[in-house]
């Protein structure tokens, strides 16, 4: 998915679940957040300054779940007192594993291991049939709240 499209569904869904607005932005920056590390996909350099392929290490949604869960639990685990800092955390890792999900039904990403992919393709980045399904996953997350109040 273009990148517009993971803020606009992201923010969408986590709104619908959480009727929080700031909670929504913070997703919304977070769904960004795995292909933003991988750098300019022109020049293919990652944040870090190394070259990595496209839905690669920045894809695997175990990473995300140790951040969210750190943030989540942190005060509780770790002993640490993040505050709103937590929260913002905590949200953007949700953004990017709804990023990864929202990838994983327009190709391949990793799953149990950073090497190991799944996903399906059902239509290409950028075409009309992207912003159909983007559509239907808006009116679905409207449709869930909705019917479960």
């Amino acid at each position: 998915m273009k990148w517009l499209t993971h803020e606009v569904v992201t923010g969408v869904i986590v709104y619908a679940a959480t009727e929080d607005p700031m909670a929504a932005i913070y997703s919304m920056a977070g769904a960004i957040v795995p292909d933003k590390v991988e750098g300019n996909p022109f020049q293919r350099r990652s944040l870090f300054g190394f070259r990595c392929a496209h839905r690669g290490w920045s894809h695997w949604p175990m990473l995300y779940l140790l951040i969210g869960g750190a943030a989540l639990r942190g005060e509780e685990y770790l002993g640490l007192s993040l505050g709103t800092l937590g929260e913002i955390i905590f949200f953007m890792a949700v953004g990017a594993l709804l990023h990864i999900a929202e990838d994983a039904i327009c190709g391949k990403v990793p799953f149990i291991t950073p090497t190991q992919k799944i996903g399906v393709k059902l239509f290409k980045v950028g075409s009309i049939r992207e912003y159909i399904v983007a559509l239907i996953l808006i009116i679905g997350a409207y449709g869930i709240k909705i019917v479960l109040g």
